[in-house]
């Protein structure tokens, strides 16, 4: 019982973290979401997962600035803030399998990637919480997602 309850002490403060920060954002803005700047970052599908998962996302025209591509990065983080790893990208130039960390996209659209629910050594993450940030020319979004095993 006392280690259950120090583990709980441990992890709320970085599952309350994210949710503080939603609503943050939203009374800032009226409970609606604050506008993207050149993106917009949807929910993963399926959510919950087991073992993988499609991350869709869409660049706006807004982030080609003066005809330059858009940078583009995925991390994934789980409930303590560490790199877990980042997906790679579906239908990209670059040919899929490429991580997005740093990849340049050279046109507005949708666009997606794919996780397979590992780690960056290759073992298969834990049930739980983890959050998805995409990076677009240095602005980010944030939101989770859900392994169930």
């Amino acid at each position: 019982m006392r280690r259950t309850l120090r583990v709980f002490l441990v992890l709320l403060p970085a599952v309350l973290l994210p949710l503080a920060l939603e609503a943050q954002q939203a009374g800032a803005t009226g409970g609606r979401q604050a506008p993207e700047q050149g993106f917009r970052l949807e929910q993963n599908y399926p959510n919950p997962f087991n073992p993988e998962t499609r991350i869709p996302f869409e660049l706006l025209q807004d982030a080609f600035h003066d005809g330059r591509p858009a940078t583009v990065s995925i991390r994934i983080f789980n409930v303590l803030l560490q790199y877990v790893g980042s997906p790679t990208a579906l239908n990209h130039p670059a040919g899929d399998g490429t991580p997005v960390i740093d990849l340049e996209y050279t046109g507005p659209g949708r666009h997606e990637a794919y996780w397979d629910g590992r780690d960056r050594s290759g073992q298969a993450v834990a049930s739980g919480v983890y959050i998805l940030e995409l990076t677009v020319n240095g602005r980010s979004r944030q939101m989770r997602m859900f392994v169930t095993k």
